[in-house]
C-alpha cells in the first residue's frame, strides 16, 4: 500500500495544537480559534501536498522558537514528523517550504496575533489586575532588515545614511498586556513620512481596548485626539504630560496639592492621522486630571482621588518600563532586531509569525503561573521558550491524553524559572571581549576593490 503524501486534516490540527501545548481544560488554550485555522486551511487549497498552510505555519513558528534556524533544518523537522506518523518522506529541498511561506495570508496571521493576545488579556486572573483593571502598555520601536532593493523601496533606510551603507528600517507600535506580556495588536510603517509616527500607528489600535482596560503610555500619547477617543470608548489611561504643555496647578478644580481637574480645549488643527470630518465629531472640551509626583506631571482619566490616589497611579506608571523589557524580549530573544526576509511582503509576515510565536510562549507562561499561583511577569520568557523547544519533538506525535500527563510537570518546570532574584552583584555595562579590527564600511560594497 502506497504511503499517503498529505497528512490528514485531523493530524495537521492535532500536531499544530500539540506543538504549542494548546490542549486541556486550563485557561489560555483556545488562543487561535478554529475559525481562523479553517480560513488558513482554505487559503492554500491544492497548492502543496506536503507544506499545507497549517503545516507551513507550524513549521514557521517552530523555526522562530528554535532560534531562527535555517529553512533546511525546518524542513528536516517536517521530515522527522512525517516519518514518525508513517507518511511519505518529503524532499530536503527548501524550495517548497519557502514558496509555501509566501502563500501564507498576512490578514489571517495578523488576526491570529490579535486573537491570541485578546484571549491572554481577557482571561487574566483577578489576582493579576490593578483595582479591577487589565493594564495595557503601548510603545514604539524600530526593526531592521536585509539591505535589498525590495526592502529599501518599502522601508527606506534613514535619510542621514549614505546610499548602500544603511539597512532598511521600519517603525512598529505594539499594544502589550501588562498582566501576561501578550501582544494585543501591532502596526508597522516606514520609519519616516506622513502618517508613520507612533500616534498615527496607535490610532489604528485604539479599538482593541475596552472599558475594563487601563492604558499606560509615554508623553507621545497625551494628545487631545487620543485622549478623547479613549474616553469616548470608556478606556481609562495614565500618560506623562506632554513636554509642550505648561501645567499650572492654580487653575482648574483642586483635588489636593499638585492634583487638579483641568479643562482642555480642542485644538483647531486635526492630527495627520485623522480626517477633518472625524475630528469635527470629537467634543470641543475635555476634563482631565493632572497631578504631579516627585516633579513628574501625569494626566489621567481616573478623576477620583480617593479611589485612585496619585502616588498609587505614579507607582503603577513606573511599571510602564516593562514595555521596554518586553520589546527587548521580542527583538533580542525572539531575534527580531534584524529580520531575515528579503522582500517587504515576507518581512510583514515574518513580524506577524514572530509575534504569534511570542504570544504562544506567553500563553504557556500564563498557564504555568495560573496553575502554580504565581504572576506571569515573575517567570523567565527564555526559559519557558527553551522548555517548549525541548518538548516539542516529543509532543507533536502524542495523543491528547498522553500529552495531558506531560503538561503538568512541564508547567511546574516553567514556574520554577523565576526572574528578578539574582544572587550575583550588579555588573558594569562594559564588554571584555574585543571585536575584530575590521574598518567600518564607508561606501557601497560593490565599490570596494576585490583583493
Amino acid at each position: 500500500m502506497k504511503k499517503p503524501k498529505r497528512l490528514s486534516l485531523h493530524l495537521q490540527l492535532r500536531n499544530f495544537k500539540n506543538a504549542f501545548f494548546q490542549i486541556g481544560n486550563l485557561p489560555f488554550s483556545n488562543l487561535i480559534p478554529d475559525r481562523l485555522i479553517k480560513d488558513l486551511r482554505l487559503s492554500g487549497s491544492g497548492h502543496d501536498t506536503i507544506f499545507t498552510p497549517i503545516v507551513t505555519l507550524k513549521t514557521f513558528l517552530l523555526q522562530i522558537l528554535n532560534g531562527n534556524v535555517s529553512c533546511k533544518e525546518a524542513v528536516s523537522n517536517v521530515l522527522t514528523e512525517r516519518i514518525s506518523n508513517h507518511y511519505e518522506a518529503n524532499s530536503m529541498n527548501t524550495g517548497g517550504y519557502c514558496k509555501a511561506r509566501k502563500r501564507l495570508p498576512l490578514p489571517i496571521l495578523k488576526e491570529m496575533v490579535a486573537s491570541s493576545g485578546e484571549v491572554l488579556h481577557q482571561q487574566a486572573s483577578d489576582d493579576w489586575l490593578w483595582k479591577g483593571f487589565r493594564v495595557a502598555l503601548v510603545d514604539g520601536t524600530t526593526l531592521l532588515m536585509p539591505d535589498t532593493e525590495n526592502n529599501q523601496a518599502t522601508y527606506p533606510q534613514q535619510s542621514t545614511q549614505k546610499a548602500g551603507l544603511g539597512f532598511p528600517i521600519l517603525r512598529m507600535v505594539g499594544l502589550l498586556s501588562f498582566v501576561n506580556k501578550g501582544c494585543l495588536g501591532y502596526e508597522v510603517a516606514p520609519y519616516a513620512g506622513k502618517g508613520t509616527g507612533e500616534t498615527s500607528l496607535f490610532s489604528k489600535l485604539i479599538s482593541l481596548l475596552g472599558k475594563q482596560d487601563l492604558l499606560l503610555g509615554d508623553r507621545y500619547y497625551s494628545t487631545y485626539a487620543i485622549m478623547s477617543l479613549l474616553i469616548q470608548q470608556g478606556t481609562s489611561f495614565v500618560f506623562r504630560q506632554s513636554a509642550n504643555v505648561k501645567t499650572d496647578f492654580k487653575k482648574g478644580t483642586r483635588l489636593s496639592a499638585k492634583d487638579h481637574i483641568i479643562r482642555y480645549n480642542k485644538p483647531k488643527r486635526n492630527p495627520v492621522w485623522m480626517s477633518k470630518y472625524d475630528y469635527s465629531k470629537l467634543p470641543t472640551e475635555l476634563f482631565i486630571r493632572e497631578f504631579s509626583v516627585k516633579g513628574t506631571v501625569y494626566v489621567t482619566s481616573l478623576i477620583k482621588p480617593k479611589i485612585y490616589p496619585k502616588k498609587e497611579l505614579a507607582s503603577l506608571y513606573g511599571q510602564r518600563w516593562d514595555v521596554e523589557l518586553d520589546f527587548r524580549t521580542i527583538k533580542t530573544d525572539m531575534g527580531m532586531e534584524m529580520l531575515r526576509c528579503k522582500t517587504a511582503a515576507m518581512v510583514n509576515k515574518e513580524i506577524a509569525v514572530n509575534l504569534l510565536a511570542y504570544n504562544l510562549v506567553c500563553a504557556n507562561i500564563a498557564r504555568s503561573a495560573y496553575a502554580n499561583h504565581k504572576k506571569p511577569y515573575h517567570i523567565s520568557f527564555m526559559a519557558a521558550a527553551q522548555l517548549m523547544h525541548s518538548f516539542v519533538g516529543l509532543c507533536i506525535t502524542m495523543t491528547s491524553k498522553a500529552l495531558e500527563k506531560l503538561l503538568y510537570p512541564l508547567l511546574k518546570a516553567i514556574a520554577y524559572t523565576e526572574v528578578g532574584r539574582r544572587k550575583r552583584p550588579n555588573q558594569p555595562r562594559v564588554v571584555k571581549r574585543r571585536p575584530k579590527a575590521f574598518p567600518l564600511m564607508t561606501k557601497p560594497r560593490g565599490e570596494y576593490a576585490i583583493i
